[in-house]
């Protein structure tokens, strides 16, 4: 049986701190999202990827990917935004079995809405938060869990930012 490498004190601190804050932050930036704009962070994170798409329009599938959903939790999220009609699937011309999730106009106004605040506390909670060297230090930690969790492959079809 192999031996358990226990946390020591200090990496304990470590690792309760980034708990505390990775928690603190997004339930902060959930609920505001809900309160502001009548949306789940998940909901404004698609409609933010298809945004951001060419032709605001994704495969379901890479769409899944960027937001690492599974499949089946991004086509139950799609289709509530379709209710909402802020989202249409359509079908792929370049895969017969494929579908594309396309952003409408309303979408765009939705996500434009929501972004004004979003950002905004993004900035407050995060980066005003920090130096010019501790948001190089996150990022670059952040690079480092990422890719150490999933290949870099993998993480460009999420839409890892290049440098």
């Amino acid at each position: 049986m192999t031996e358990i490498r226990w946390l020591d004190e200090e990496e304990q601190r470590t690792w309760r701190s980034f708990l505390l804050a990775s928690r603190l932050l997004f339930d902060r930036l959930e609920r505001d999202l809900k309160q502001d704009a009548d949306l789940s962070f998940a909901y404004y994170e698609i409609l933010t990827r298809l945004s951001q798409a060419p032709g605001r329009s994704m495969r379901m599938a890479d769409l899944a990917a960027a937001c690492v959903f599974d499949r089946s939790r991004l086509s139950h999220a799609v289709d509530r935004l379709v209710r909402s009609g802020w989202v249409r699937r359509t079908p792929s011309t370049s895969d017969a079995r494929g579908q594309l999730a396309e952003l409408t106009d309303e979408g765009m106004d939705k996500v434009r809405q929501a972004a004004c605040g979003h950002v905004e506390q993004v900035r407050s909670l995060l980066f005003d938060r920090l130096t010019r060297d501790q948001q190089v230090a996150l990022r670059e930690i952040s690079e480092a869990l990422a890719t150490g969790i999933v290949e870099m492959p993998k993480l460009r079809g999420m839409g890892w930012p290049s440098q």
